[in-house]
């Protein structure tokens, strides 16, 4: 499963927030819901995260195994 808790600490402890992230730079709500629910997100949302933030993929998401992954 893709955890998505490091963005939120990422986020924290930088200069951005919810607000900016919508309207400065136009990330939609639904996006921030499915990072708050740990559901999939674009590989390009991931980088323009990571350019916003100024950060690397582990500072907004994680791998943990987990039982209800899809079988391979």
């Amino acid at each position: 499963m893709i955890d998505y808790s490091p963005f939120w600490d990422t986020l924290e402890k930088s200069t951005e927030n919810w607000y900016t992230l919508t309207n400065k730079y136009h990330l939609s709500h639904s996006t921030l819901h499915r990072l708050k629910h740990n559901q999939n997100i674009s590989t390009r949302t991931i980088n323009d995260l990571c350019r916003i933030l100024d950060c690397q993929v582990e500072d907004v998401m994680q791998y943990i195994p987990s039982d209800t992954d899809q079988p391979l």
